[in-house]
């Protein structure tokens, strides 16, 4: 029997040609690929300002932190998504709030926002997240929530490839986080990036990433360049190298092949899966889907699931959701985890099938034969 891996990742052809003559240059930490990197990223998706970072964990965190919010101020987030969104909130010594999700989107919807600024009062901050690659408004959720741009931060990890109305998503975000992880859209292996509009706010993130320092290495180890450097404001250890640059110009450039065969698969998912019994299919926006993640919905998931793992084909869920990790839950409170209805009712049903660019048609088929025969049909 053939196995289906959940996940394989793609690499642009010349992206170890890029690897070794990083190695080469003699500069693999934050140096100038990184610089290129930055710009070509921007430029991507169309935004003023790009700064590449460890990880978009990391990218949340120096976002949340440069909106300098008093210390336990709530930041609405939402609990249907992974574990380390919510942990940096607790990071930069802010209160997460929960909001629920809508049933169809798996996203919270200004109805959600609204609901939870009502029962929790109104919020400093609000983490916006783009899950799956459903792209979502963040100036709709904003005004739901009574807040500026200036005060939302958008976990972006699923979205590269994906548009809102006509624009790449992130394009207008004030903090726009996204993932380079190894099955991301865009996989680097590690790694991350925050966009924004706000020249100000790009400045202090380039300063926050490597400790808040006022000039990073490449510019102190410059011929005449100096190696005084000052402190102004605390950050971490969060910065990008310019091995991990070499790899993320080659994959930017290959970016849009590997997003159309997402949205190929895509495709030939719905077709093929359509009118199975007790599965629904993932929800379309009219435009814009980065079909990060393929997530049906099962009412015996686990059922499934096993019957699947027994075929070969690998499987995943996203998420389990936060409030029902035992740190979180503990930290959160029973009467702050019993806010979110919807989360805990869909959480149950997901489960995310194989999507990836390598994935060939034959390997799909595969997987849709064993997800209609683990349902008891006929394969297909």
């Amino acid at each position: 029997m053939q196995t289906v891996p959940y996940f394989v990742p793609t690499f642009a052809d010349d992206a170890a040609d890029a690897v070794l003559d990083a190695l080469r240059s003699g500069w693999v930490t934050t140096g100038p690929r990184v610089a290129a990197f930055e710009e070509e990223f921007a430029a991507h998706v169309g935004a003023a300002h790009a700064i590449a970072v460890s990880t978009c964990t990391a990218a949340i965190e120096l976002s949340l932190r440069a909106l300098g919010l008093p210390e336990g101020s709530p930041v609405l987030t939402p609990s249907l998504t992974f574990c380390s969104a919510v942990g940096v909130i607790v990071n930069a010594r802010l209160r997460p709030v929960l909001v629920d999700v809508d049933e169809h989107t798996l996203t919270p919807s200004p109805e959600t926002v609204a609901a939870a600024v009502r029962r929790a009062g109104q919020p400093a901050a609000m983490v916006v997240t783009h899950m799956a690659g459903y792209p979502v408004d963040a100036k709709e959720l904003a005004a739901a929530a009574g807040l500026p741009m200036e005060r939302i931060v958008e976990d972006i990890a699923h979205g590269p490839g994906g548009t809102l109305r006509g624009a790449p998503v992130g394009a207008d975000s004030y903090a726009g986080c996204f993932s380079f992880y190894a099955t991301k859209n865009l996989p680097i292996g590690e790694g991350g990036a925050i966009v924004t509009y706000d020249a100000d706010l790009a400045a202090r993130l380039r300063a926050m990433r490597l400790h808040g320092m006022t000039k990073d290495a490449w510019k102190r180890y410059l011929p005449g360049g100096s190696w005084r450097y000052d402190v102004a404001e605390l950050g971490m250890k969060a910065n990008f190298t310019d091995m991990q640059a070499a790899i993320g110009r080659a994959q930017l450039r290959a970016l849009p092949g590997m997003q159309a065969r997402r949205a190929e698969l895509a495709a030939r998912y719905d077709d093929a899966l359509t009118g199975l019994p007790g599965l629904t299919l993932p929800q379309r926006p009219a435009t814009g889907h980065a079909w990060h993640l393929y997530q049906v919905r099962l009412a015996d998931r686990d059922t499934v699931d096993a019957r699947l793992n027994d075929a070969g084909v690998g499987t995943s869920v996203h998420f389990i959701p936060v409030h029902r990790l035992t740190a979180y839950a503990r930290l959160l409170g029973a009467e702050e985890c019993a806010t979110v209805p919807v989360t805990d009712r869909v959480a149950d049903e997901l489960l995310s099938i194989p999507l990836y660019p390598g994935l060939s048609d034959e390997q799909q088929d595969q997987v849709i034969s064993a997800l209609a025969g683990a349902l008891g049909g006929p394969p297909c």
